[in-house]
């Protein structure tokens, strides 16, 4: 089993240095794929991207969030190092802008549905946006108490988000108004935050390891999900808003129904196999665009891919020299994007 290597960095200016690994393809587990002919790097490409493996460096400290734009042409990584950096997903990966204004480290970032700003989420208390043309700070969101780990925009309806703080609140902000619109009271530091498919409830999640669900029109916990044995670092709703996945510190993925009238147990699966250890990074989850299969970041180093349906491990890729902490499905084409510990983002070909 081969494993990446990063390549150097030219020197402390360079913003990124970026480009194909060539022959180095990823093992997969178990890897049954009849041998493709000789094409690129002897296999056929199955994506647009310039090589089957592209490695994107650049940030100065560890990256822990990252996103695809809805059209899957940007890439956005959010570090440490208290900057954003926007990336061209085709060509050679260009870092072609950063965003500055964060105080701290970015631990989570994500697009609003239409593709014009990317939300962010810091220790600095704040929760940010940015329009991504002008690569401008047009709202910033300061009225948490303690560090935001978690922001999550709704997918349809006005513009609304929601963010999860230590402070043991949640926040929700109209994009169109100045200041939170409501506060969602929780006892606990709340490391997690999601918005339900039809934008009425909110999700959260923290270290008294339940999910909690709110009615925004009632502003109370209509129910509460309890199987996880520890914090929760991370959710997200499938993509046609009817289960919830949530990564926790027990090193479990729970699949959660949330349908209306589901069974009293809205537990319906279980996947394992990652691992997170005492870093506690926020390590993130996610959904395939078609809701087949999910992946997660992993303090082994390890991206982990699932079937939903069998939760068998479909993949478990290597390369990254340190925590990965977020693993992203392409919106449209069989890639993912991995982002470490170790300042790199992979891109590659499944």
């Amino acid at each position: 089993m081969m494993m990446m290597h990063a390549a150097p960095s030219n020197g402390e200016n360079s913003v990124s240095t970026v480009g194909p690994r060539p022959g180095m393809g990823w093992s997969t587990v178990p890897y049954t794929a009849p041998l493709a002919p000789p094409g690129t790097n002897g296999r056929q490409q199955t994506s647009s991207l310039e090589s089957p493996i592209m490695l994107l460096t650049g940030h100065q400290s560890a990256i822990y969030t990252m996103k695809f734009n809805p059209l899957g042409t940007i890439v956005a990584s959010g570090s440490h190092d208290k900057e954003i950096f926007l990336w061209n997903v085709h060509g050679d990966c260009k870092n072609f802008m950063v965003l500055k204004g964060h105080k701290n480290a970015v631990l989570d970032l994500h697009w609003t549905t239409d593709g014009s700003q990317i939300i962010s989420a810091s220790p600095d208390k704040t929760m940010r946006a940015w329009d991504v043309e002008t690569g401008k700070q047009v709202k910033k969101m300061a009225e948490h108490s303690s560090f935001v780990n978690s922001c999550s925009p709704a997918r349809r309806g006005p513009p609304l988000v929601v963010s999860g703080s230590d402070d043991g609140t949640a926040k929700l902000w109209d994009m169109r108004q100045r200041g939170a619109i409501q506060t969602f009271p929780d006892k606990y530091q709340i490391t997690a935050v999601s918005f339900s498919d039809a934008s009425d409830k909110i999700y959260t999640g923290g270290i008294d390891n339940d999910v909690k669900v709110w009615d925004i029109r009632r502003n109370e916990v209509t129910m509460t999900l309890q199987g996880h044995q520890d914090m929760i670092t991370s959710m997200s709703l499938s993509p046609d808003g009817s289960y919830l996945l949530t990564n926790g510190m027990d090193c479990k993925l729970f699949i959660w129904d949330m349908r209306p009238y589901a069974p009293q147990n809205r537990c319906v699966k279980v996947l394992e196999g990652h691992q997170h250890n005492f870093e506690k990074n926020l390590l993130k989850c996610a959904w395939s665009p078609d809701g087949s299969k999910v992946t997660a970041g992993s303090s082994d180093r390890m991206v982990y891919i699932w079937d939903t349906t069998s939760r068998r491990i479909l993949y478990k890729l290597p390369g990254h020299t340190g925590s990965v902490n977020e693993s992203v499905f392409h919106p449209r084409e069989p890639i993912i994007g991995s982002c470490s510990s170790d300042k790199q983002i992979y891109l590659g070909e499944l």
